[in-house]
């Protein structure tokens, strides 16, 4: 079966293709200036862009893996805009953990599986 990169640089690609399942690479805010609920708006619009770019959409993600710079402070936050940005009974598998991120400003970082129609 083929494998179809997107968005590929030596280290990584920004999405992979295969056997009917897109899987994403963690997803940065590129304005680390706001505070989460910014940073998780523009993270999901670039999530947005990858899997349509790739085929499928929102509502066929299978799983979502958020990591929160400091989960007691932003969790609400990134919840807030996470729960209106899914469509309505799409709730995928999700894990939310606390993490020490690359850069100190980044307050969320989210990687995502989705189904191609």
């Amino acid at each position: 079966m083929a494998i179809q990169r997107l968005h590929t640089n030596q280290r990584m690609s920004q999405a992979v293709v295969h056997n009917g399942t897109v899987y994403l690479a963690g997803q940065v805010a590129d304005d680390l200036s706001g505070g989460v609920e910014q940073q998780t708006r523009e993270v999901l619009a670039s999530i947005e862009r990858l899997l349509e770019e790739a085929g499928t959409d929102t509502s066929r993600i299978l799983s979502a893996t958020i990591y929160l710079k400091n989960v007691a402070v932003d969790f609400a936050g990134m919840n807030s805009v996470w729960d209106q940005w899914l469509p309505e009974g799409a709730g995928p598998a999700r894990a939310t953990v606390e993490a020490r991120l690359c850069y100190p400003e980044i307050r969320v970082e989210i990687s995502v599986i989705a189904a191609l129609p």
